[in-house]
């Protein structure tokens, strides 16, 4: 027979595994009569890129910790880098963002070895 702090312990599993997928099944079905292409989906979209842009900004021209001993150049550059990047393929954001980082450890690394 299970104590009674492991019947409680299953309980709770099963409470948060129901509330889990109530929400899912719930997001299945109001995903299913949203249109990919309709207004209020373009302007998610939109709000989604003007927060990156904004956060992408803040990061660049006012960093924090480690970050801000970095020269604003290497950020510029490799912020130009992954923004061309992300153009050329076709505004897919994963080429841009692993460019940029990819570009901007070279130029911390060549910093860091005396080169630049």
């Amino acid at each position: 027979m299970p104590e009674p702090h492991e019947l409680a312990l299953w309980g709770l599993l099963a409470m948060v595994s129901l509330a889990t997928y109530v929400w899912r099944a719930t997001g299945v079905v109001i995903a299913a009569r949203i249109k990919p292409n309709g207004r209020l989906s373009q302007w998610f979209t939109c709000v989604a890129y003007g927060m990156l842009a904004g956060l992408i900004s803040r990061i660049m021209l006012m960093p924090v910790g480690i970050l801000a001993h970095t020269p604003l150049v290497d950020r510029l550059v490799a912020l130009g880098c992954g923004f061309a990047l992300f153009v050329l393929c076709r505004r897919a954001m994963i080429p841009g963002v692993v460019g940029a980082v990819g570009i901007f450890m070279v130029l911390a690394a060549l910093r860091g070895y005396g080169i630049l």
